[in-house]
């Protein structure tokens, strides 16, 4: 067996352009020095990434970095949608960061570069074929992350939620670390695929069960399962809008592909099944019943998408009982999974962009009751919110999140175990509370007096135009949630790829 790596500068090229991207926005910053071009590069770059991993990933699977059959780096096409995702989210975000960019603290050149690396990290993740890849991307993904939270200069609460949200990633990587260590004691391997046979072999080396509940529940923090959820509303509430919205989009969505990947190529099933059909039954019940007492939006919308992560878990807990049922049982719980994370980021990314446009430039999220009777004021923008809470909720015209809904049921009841589907059923219902009463306090009548002429706006509600780019973001994720609602299908199959 030939020791030497084969190199596929092809496969490579998503990453290529992600982290070049990175460059060049510091050299645009450092060189030109204006706000306007350094975002423009940004942009430019997402953009080339985003149809570089779509040109790639329709060209079939590549990998290389191979050692014999074992390879760190598989690109295929569901590395290519991905990578196609964390690029489009970057480029919404980009968009919802307009305001806070223009003319405010917050350094242009710093934050894009941030936001590249991150995205960066996303889609090596996708085609991580190791253990060390894995980690590494998600690290990649994450750091960032730290900086951008805390950029709101002055404010105790971002302070405070970059510090937590430090805190718990560390010891979250420090567990997962730990747990990749073991499996490589166990069983000299550190390839994913190489892994499951290496673990099907040995199943009763003492150290395995430690190994596999270490990286399961470190991989956990990453998706906010509870019980390691507890940073996730301090934390998004915390940040900028903008950042809190590629909190619960794109740090989810990385999440859960490192999750599937270690869970689908490397980690036994009978034992990861139970696990996760356990955590997604709490993450789901937990998010929703707390979701109904909040009274802040963001952190409302943080325990939803606590909830949503249970609903992702759900076809992973299916995995041992659909071990007997066929490959075909187990490739569904899989695509499933994928398929419904893309389309809560997608839905998740309109209504934070609706929340953005809502709201003054700068500012929190603020209470639920400051939204009362926007979408009279605003109505486009609050049309966007309901049917992304619509979509939220898993009810029409939400269409996609109509379809994630059934998609998750279907893959449950596919795997055996009926009592799954009818919890997350239950929930469902549970959410529809919080979702509709945000729905409808934005078209209630507003408490204050209105003055001649008008509707009176509470405070702390933007009343002005909203930035083009805002609007231009809005748009784009609302469109993008609709599209993929009237055709799923597309995505279930770029998923079960």
């Amino acid at each position: 067996m030939s020791v030497v790596q084969s190199v596929d500068n092809v496969a490579l090229l998503p990453a290529y352009l992600a982290a070049g991207t990175a460059v060049l926005v510091l050299l645009a910053d450092l060189l030109v020095g204006r706000a306007g071009a350094t975002v423009a590069v940004a942009c430019a770059g997402v953009v080339a990434t985003g149809v570089g991993a779509v040109v790639v990933g329709a060209a079939g699977t590549r990998r290389t970095f191979c050692v014999g059959t074992d390879c760190s780096w598989v690109f295929d096409g569901r590395a290519a949608l991905v990578a196609g995702v964390f690029a489009l989210l970057t480029l919404g975000v980009l968009g919802l960061s307009g305001p806070l960019l223009r003319g405010g603290p917050t350094p242009v050149g710093e934050y894009c570069f941030l936001l590249a690396c991150s995205m960066t990290g996303g889609v090596v993740l996708g085609a991580a074929g190791d253990l060390i890849t894995l980690i590494v991307a998600l690290e990649t993904l994450t750091l960032p992350l730290y900086v951008l939270v805390g950029l709101r200069r002055g404010s105790l609460a971002s302070a405070e939620a970059a510090v937590t949200f430090f805190v718990v990633s560390v010891v979250a990587t420090t567990v997962t670390l730990l747990g990749a260590a073991l499996l490589y004691a166990a069983t000299g391997g550190l390839h994913l695929g190489r892994l499951g046979g290496l673990l099907a072999e040995a199943p009763d080396v003492p150290l395995v069960p430690a190994a596999v509940a270490l990286v399961v529940l470190g991989l956990a923090f990453k998706v906010a399962a509870v019980p390691f959820h507890a940073w996730a509303p301090a934390t998004y509430d915390g940040a900028p809008l903008p950042v809190a919205a590629y909190l619960s989009t794109a740090s989810k969505l990385g999440g859960v592909v490192a999750l599937l990947a270690v869970v689908q190529r490397a980690l036994p099933a009978e034992v990861t099944g139970p696990v996760l059909a356990l955590l997604a039954v709490l993450t789901m019940t937990v998010g929703n019943l707390v979701a109904l007492r909040q009274r802040r939006t963001v952190r409302l919308l943080a325990w939803s998408s606590v909830a949503q992560a249970g609903y992702i878990l759900a076809p992973l807990g299916v995995l041992a009982s659909a071990a007997g049922r066929g490959d075909d049982v187990r490739a569904g719980a899989y695509a499933a999974a994928v398929a419904y994370a893309v389309f809560f980021v997608v839905v998740e990314l309109a209504a934070f962009a609706a929340l953005v446009a809502l709201r003054p430039a700068g500012a929190d999220g603020g209470a639920v009751a400051d939204l009362r009777g926007t979408a009279r004021r605003r109505p486009w923008a609050g049309a966007a919110f309901a049917l992304a809470l619509v979509g939220l909720a898993g009810l029409p015209p939400g269409l996609a999140g109509l379809f994630a809904k059934v998609t998750v049921v279907r893959a449950v009841l596919d795997g055996g175990a009926g009592w799954l589907a009818l919890v997350v059923a239950l929930n469902a219902v549970i959410g529809l509370a919080y979702y509709l009463r945000l729905a409808a306090t934005l078209y209630a009548a507003p408490t204050a007096p209105a003055p001649a002429g008008g509707l009176a706006a509470p405070a702390g509600v933007a009343t002005g135009r909203v930035a083009w780019p805002v609007s231009v973001a809005l748009a784009g994720a609302t469109a993008l949630a609709v599209v993929i609602g009237f055709a799923p299908q597309l995505v279930l199959d770029l998923a079960a790829r």
